[in-house]
């Protein structure tokens, strides 16, 4: 599983302050990096998380599992998942819930970007 840390904490904060109330083009948030994965959080606070991520081509999530559901929309491109041994091929504008403590994970065919909302219960 990648796993993203925050290097300032405040300077994070402040980008995703400056986006409330503004009309935003998801997308548009993160672009694409070759041969790895960026992120940008839009997001976060103790209710969950809005995580617009992007994917260059063969990079992906290796299987994992979560403690709470997350809900994954495609925004650009396409990627295949897999949920509790299925696997789905995913383009934009389509979505899928990942359930709670099932493992998941999922990997790019072209280029693509998502949001991830995770919603902790």
């Amino acid at each position: 599983m990648v796993e993203f840390k925050l290097d300032n904490p405040d300077k994070h904060d402040k980008k995703r302050e400056e986006l409330k109330g503004k009309v935003i083009t998801l997308p548009e948030l993160v672009d694409y990096r070759e041969g790895t994965v960026a992120s940008r959080m839009i997001i976060s606070n103790k209710a969950g998380s809005i995580t617009i991520f992007s994917f260059d081509e063969n990079e992906g999530l290796s299987e994992h599992t979560a403690p709470y559901d997350a809900v994954v929309t495609i925004l650009d491109g396409e990627c295949e998942v897999w949920v509790a041994g299925q696997t789905f091929e995913m383009k934009k504008g389509r979505t899928i819930i990942f359930p709670a403590n099932v493992p998941h994970a999922l990997s790019a065919i072209t280029k693509f970007k998502m949001m991830l909302v995770m919603i902790r219960g």
